[in-house]
């Protein structure tokens, strides 16, 4: 988001607040989030594309929930029950049309003159767009309809496996160059040109982990009943969409419904809102723009620098970047949800500060990490734990560690670098589970010292924080001979 935006969305939350009418503010946050999704996609080369990504967002997002639904066929209710569902396919219709409405009138940005588009590239012509629609609706609802004839969790099984091979597809490189070599294709474009930045899909990695959780929740029968407009706002909510943090439905849905009864001009909540909007942008378009310029490591200077000294001040100046600027978009996140009344969950807790590696998970991207620990860790835990032969302890939590750390390294891009840089955390993570298990009796009697208790904590502290800002390393640098020979250098070897 840039500041222009941020203050629109701050004007916006006062009118929200102030003037729009209790019982439609769910409407309104369904609108403005829809809305969102289109302004803020970034402008691509593909023709129309920037606009297509944000239509296949929304009707994704609809089938999501139309397989969170019961696929089962229907049974003979009774009276009560039919016209709840009555009212139910009625909601339905009306946060369909609503949304379908809402994305006709943007694509209407066509016929403006191009300094009064609000759109990043002139959108499709809308009698296209309709037909995409109508057509990706009836798609979504007769592969419903297919899957009640076979079992829910084979249905569901298979729309999770469909999400996460796009994932891997669009966090591939070879694979989204050769969707974006097709792209062009059809747009009849210089194909030589494609890449896979023509497809940059604003919040899809959020998106698609949202849409998994839900899924996933309700084949094991964790996921509250959602209908349609909620199901979609909790999805697309503007605030968490391009940065998180990764919200729980079942923790955004009690709040979502009492927005009618928000009070929408709190001075508490307003004022906690604003400071942390404040925060948010001094981290980050203050203190971490400040360290993009020339002050963090980045893949020119790290060819270019000459000094073991140099290499890790421009190493911690990354480190420090890289918190400032993703914690400052979740503050800024979070404080616009708390203005229009939701109260986004933390996403850091001063990682830096922390003494073992495990605190530094439990306070780095938080929502990204309960995310792998609830959906990688623990099942996999589950199903090595039921096998006949059962395998050792060690065997058992190093293959959960780097399963976890992996899936949140690959989460940023399928590349070797990010699977390098998760096994880096996921063997740390086995090596301070070891340690600690094996030190636990020591470490208690520690508490008797206090003195060699606090040099204990600080030189724990170094250690987990300089194993964290080397592992930065195969996160920033994709070029692995490089990585390797910056690596070397740290030490004083390569030179």
């Amino acid at each position: 988001m840039t500041l222009t935006v941020i203050f629109i969305l701050i004007a916006a939350a006062f009118l929200y607040a102030a003037v729009l009418p209790a019982k439609v503010r769910g409407h309104a946050l369904l609108i403005a989030s829809l809305v969102t999704l289109y302004l803020l996609q970034p402008r691509l080369p593909i023709r129309f594309l920037d606009f297509l990504l944000p239509t296949l967002s929304l009707l994704l997002t609809i089938a999501g929930w139309y397989w969170t639904r019961d696929l089962q066929l229907a049974q003979p209710e009774p009276d009560n029950a039919k016209l709840e569902i009555q009212n139910s396919k009625l909601e339905t219709r009306n946060t369909i049309l609503i949304s379908f409405a809402l994305v006709l009138l943007l694509s209407l940005f066509r016929y403006l003159p191009l300094e009064y588009r609000l759109t990043p590239s002139r959108p499709p012509s809308p009698l296209l767009v309709a037909g995409l629609l109508v057509i990706g609706y009836w798609l979504v609802s007769h592969l419903t309809q297919y899957s009640s004839r076979i079992t829910s969790h084979l249905s569901r099984s298979v729309f999770l496996a469909f999400v996460i091979l796009l994932f891997i597809a669009l966090k591939t490189e070879p694979f989204a160059a050769a969707l974006a070599f097709l792209g062009r294709t059809f747009t009849g474009q210089d194909t030589a040109l494609a890449a896979a930045a023509d497809l940059n899909w604003l919040g899809f990695s959020y998106l698609a982990f949202r849409l998994l959780h839900t899924v996933r929740d309700r084949q094991t029968g964790l996921l509250p009943d959602l209908n349609l407009r909620e199901y979609l706002t909790y999805v697309l909510f503007f605030p968490a969409l391009t940065a998180g943090p990764i919200d729980r439905a079942e923790r955004f849905t009690p709040e979502f419904r009492a927005l009618p009864t928000l009070n929408g001009l709190d001075a508490a909540r307003w004022f906690d809102g604003l400071s942390r909007i404040g925060a948010g942008l001094f981290k980050k378009f203050v203190i971490a723009d400040a360290l993009a310029q020339g002050v963090a490591l980045n893949p020119v200077n790290a060819a270019q620098v000459q000094s073991t000294f140099w290499l890790w001040l421009l190493l911690y100046g990354y480190a420090l970047r890289l918190f400032f600027d993703f914690s400052g978009y979740s503050d800024i996140a979070i404080g616009l949800g708390k203005l229009f009344g939701i109260h986004l969950p933390e996403n850091f807790n001063y990682p830096y500060l922390k003494s073992n590696l495990t605190s530094f998970w439990q306070s780095w991207h938080i929502t990204l990490s309960d995310w792998a620990r609830f959906y990688v860790f623990s099942p996999l835990s589950r199903a090595l734990l039921r096998r006949p032969v059962k395998p050792s302890p060690g065997v058992i939590v190093l293959t959960t560690q780097l399963a976890t750390m992996i899936t949140i390294g690959l989460w940023h891009g399928v590349s070797w670098n990010f699977l390098i840089w998760g096994v880096w955390h996921g063997v740390g993570l086995f090596g301070h589970k070891q340690w600690s298990g094996r030190t636990r009796t020591w470490q208690r009697h520690l508490n008797d010292y206090p003195a060699q208790k606090r040099v204990w904590t600080f030189l724990a502290w170094l250690l987990t924080f300089h194993y964290v800002v080397i592992g930065w390393l195969w996160f920033l640098l994709p070029d692995l001979p490089l990585a390797g020979q910056t690596f070397l250098r740290l030490f004083g070897l390569g030179w």
